[in-house]
């Protein structure tokens, strides 16, 4: 009986390390292009359990170093990527580049803090970091070590004003920063090595686009990029594509009916509370969340659309 409790002692003390081993083997990791590494985020709302975990981040490998590209809603999900990271290669990450400032896809910045990295942004991202530190130590104070404080947000100490290069040896990545679309800090990254365009949230697929920018900044970037010629590019949010135009095109199709429904309620002076029950309402059985993010969307297009 004395082995038998030995033997179960020794399991359950065992236990955290397993499930720890479980839950890094489960995190998700494909290489579409030789590599390029990217981990598919869940499609989920902002406030349901694992929120912290949607977003499409990722790495890519170069000869001398490494860039990581978006790293996660949490510290959690940011040693996840780390941890994947580290299970295909031992080089220095030289880069940790974010797409833009939304929660989801900076929040896990600090994981990679003690690693050397340069962090990288759209020249508009710090002052959006600055702005946002409040709110992400307010509504997703779980998501950070504790106690959550404003020295886990991680902000850039090099800023792209329009484009950028950066090397991994043998491995150049062209950045883009873009006039406000998606947000006022959106930046594209590019390997021409792989033909791989990261297009961070200018690109969603199957969960519907929020806006935070510029619907006709937006739509001006989407038509840009459509003009691309790449391989593989990895959204946001969503499955990857092998063919961006028609990536493209359901997105496209949204904003612009989200536009032409919102001109149609101010030119007849319609409230904002009816046009969200009805403007582009024909795309809601091809997204996912469309309750919880097309409010916000007619809201945001109000705004701008006001002012023409």
């Amino acid at each position: 009986m004395g082995a038998i409790d030995s033997r179960a002692a020794l399991w359950l003390l065992a236990c955290p390390l397993a499930f720890a081993a479980d839950a890094r083997s489960s995190f998700n990791l494909s290489e579409p292009q030789p590599g390029v590494f990217v981990h598919v985020g869940r499609e989920l709302s902002l406030t349901a359990p694992g929120h912290d975990d949607i977003a499409n981040i990722g790495f890519i490998v170069g000869r001398k170093c490494v860039a990581v590209i978006d790293t996660g809603g949490s510290v959690t999900t940011g040693r996840e990527l780390r941890a994947a990271l580290r299970r295909h290669t031992a080089l220095p990450i030289c880069y940790v580049i974010n797409t833009h400032v939304h929660v989801d896809h900076v929040l896990g910045n600090v994981a990679f803090k003690g690693e050397g990295a340069s962090f990288v942004g759209n020249a508009a991202l710090n002052a959006a970091l600055i702005r946002s530190t409040e709110l992400f130590i307010k509504a997703y104070s779980n998501d950070m070590d504790s106690p959550a404080s404003a020295d886990q947000i991680v902000r850039p100490d090099r800023l792209v004003e329009h484009e950028l290069t950066l090397d991994l040896g043998a491995r150049p990545l062209t950045l883009r920063a873009w006039p406000k679309a998606h947000t006022d800090c959106d930046l594209t990254v590019y390997d021409a090595t792989s033909g791989t365009l990261w297009a961070g949230d200018l690109l969603f697929r199957e969960r519907l686009p929020a806006l935070d920018g510029s619907l006709k900044g937006w739509l001006a970037a989407l038509d840009e990029l459509a003009a691309m010629k790449v391989s593989v590019t990895v959204p946001g949010h969503g499955p990857l594509a092998r063919d961006l135009p028609s990536a493209i095109n359901p997105e496209r199709v949204y904003l612009r009916a989200l536009a032409a429904g919102v001109r149609d309620e101010l030119a007849k002076s319609g409230p904002v509370e009816d046009a969200i029950a009805h403007v582009a309402s024909e795309q809601k059985s091809h997204w996912l969340l469309w309750d919880e993010v097309h409010p916000h969307n007619v809201v945001r297009a109000y705004e701008e659309l006001a002012w023409e």
